[in-house]
């Protein structure tokens, strides 16, 4: 009866545990899919249907497909109306207004170079000044000293063992050595 008793409260257990676990699940579940839902029902997000011509400024594109104003006003669709006339009754103002209707940019307005290489050289100069700092700062606060034995005695006492050892006779450092004379070749 002990052991009928065990296993109910081991059921038990688990019963509870999978409770719990499958209302964690559903409420994840449920915020997700609450998420997803408003993510598509917002008209904040702006798609751009990439089965219909673009407008684009580029150089090598002088005539862009569609024009850079597509939805008129009542103030520009006279103007156009006004267009269609002889071009020598426009003003100067009317005829550039036509011109900004159907571009956004002049060719010399494409042209004109950005300051964006102002703001990359900026960051890389930030960059390489932030490196220099933690290169300092680990030579000063990580780094200890210099070990004993790239001191230049300590060199030229291992120098010295290499060629008493004759290390590398044929082709290396002890080829280098005059054993007669004790001096370099």
């Amino acid at each position: 009866q002990h052991t009928l008793e065990g296993n109910r409260d081991h059921t038990a257990v688990i019963h509870i545990c999978l409770s719990i676990y499958l209302d964690r699940y559903f409420q994840t579940l449920y915020s997700s899919l609450t998420v997803v839902v408003l993510v598509h029902l917002s008209s904040d997000v702006d798609v751009i249907d990439c089965s219909v011509p673009q407008y684009n400024n580029r150089l090598d594109t002088p005539l862009p497909d569609v024009p850079f104003v597509r939805n008129l006003s009542s103030e520009q669709k006279k103007l156009k109306e006004k267009e269609k006339g002889s071009w020598t009754q426009l003003t100067k103002e009317e005829k550039l207004a036509l011109y900004r209707l159907t571009h956004e940019l002049s060719y010399a307005e494409m042209r004109q170079g950005s300051k964006e290489w102002m703001t990359v050289l900026g960051g890389v100069f930030i960059f390489l000044g932030f490196t220099g700092l933690l290169v300092w700062w680990q030579r000063v606060y990580v780094y200890g000293d210099v070990p004993h034995t790239l001191s230049q005695e300590s060199v030229a006492q291992q120098t010295q063992r290499m060629i008493d050892m004759r290390v590398n006779p044929v082709h290396g450092f002890s080829n280098k050595w005059d054993y007669e004379k004790k001096q370099w070749k």
